[in-house]
């Protein structure tokens, strides 16, 4: 049985582009960037790999001609990480040719710890092309972030700092939030220090806090770094950030393949399945 899509509005901006244009225009309108999210998961056929670069391609035409305030995050399965490495990076230059020719920007996102390397090898040789049109993601409860925030720090890399947004082993990751924010704030200061322009995207109103007196101890401009939050979270933290002046950018995910990206915010808070029900039965 498919489930309404009703129950993610909150999440999601809609099934389809045209569905996700009047929220990202509404938060434009409120000074807040928007980093648009194609939903899917992962691929392993060629045949859906390059419908998805089809479709990533129309996307970031299609944010052109809407006149939105808007990048791209892609997953790299979903160009074929799991057919082939080199099948994998043909398509993402084939996408990076696109945003280079549009003046667009792509992030690449990081997804499990399996695929750790193989992104930042696929980043590493893709911003030595095509320099300020692509980014990554960095998942600062990894035990090998303390080596990887710092050799990316060294390339000037434009990342994305986040926690971590799988359930990784001990042997992997991090497990107690304490040493999670330690280390996040450690890579956060780092990044801020060594590259032109970091992205934080937190929740944690510890961690905001910190950024803002870091910020401010060492009077560095709010322009020099940029918040994140995802969609149908917090939005009104962020128009208190912009309006005190720091750049802001909410990623908006949109699609059909809705449902896991759904589960996973619904299971970070039971006050995201209140909210749900809620919504729900005033229908």
């Amino acid at each position: 049985m498919k489930l309404p899509f009703i129950l993610a509005k909150r999440f999601v901006a809609g099934e389809t582009f045209e569905e996700a244009v009047p929220k990202v225009a509404d938060l434009n309108q409120k000074d807040i960037k928007v980093t648009l999210d194609l939903l899917g998961e992962n691929v392993d056929n060629r045949e859906m790999a390059d419908e998805m670069v089809a479709n990533y391609v129309e996307l970031l035409k299609n944010i052109g001609s809407a006149g939105i305030d808007s990048t791209i995050s892609i997953k790299l399965t979903m160009l074929g990480l799991d057919v082939g490495f080199g099948y994998c990076r043909d398509n993402l230059y084939r996408l990076l040719d696109v945003a280079r020719e549009n003046e667009q920007f792509v992030r690449i996102d990081m997804e499990g710890s399996d695929y750790t390397q193989q992104t930042i090898d696929l980043y590493k040789e893709a911003v030595s092309q095509y320099g300020k049109h692509v980014g990554i993601v960095i998942q600062a409860y990894l035990h090998r972030t303390e080596e990887d925030i710092q050799d990316l720090a060294e390339l000037g890399a434009d990342v994305r700092l986040c926690k971590g947004a799988y359930k990784e082993p001990g042997d992997i990751a991090l497990q107690n939030m304490s040493e999670i924010r330690e280390a996040f704030k450690e890579y956060a200061r780092i990044l801020i220090e060594k590259t032109p322009y970091p992205r934080m995207a937190t929740h944690d109103d510890e961690l905001l806090g910190w950024i803002r007196k870091y910020a401010s101890d060492y009077k560095i401009s709010p322009s020099r770094f940029e918040f994140q939050m995802l969609y149908g979270l917090r939005q009104d933290t962020m128009e208190k950030l912009t309006q005190e002046g720091y750049n802001t950018r909410v990623y908006v995910p949109f699609g059909t393949m809705w449902f896991p990206y759904f589960k996973r915010r619904l299971m970070e808070r039971k006050e995201n399945i209140w909210f749900v029900l809620s919504t729900l039965f005033k229908q």
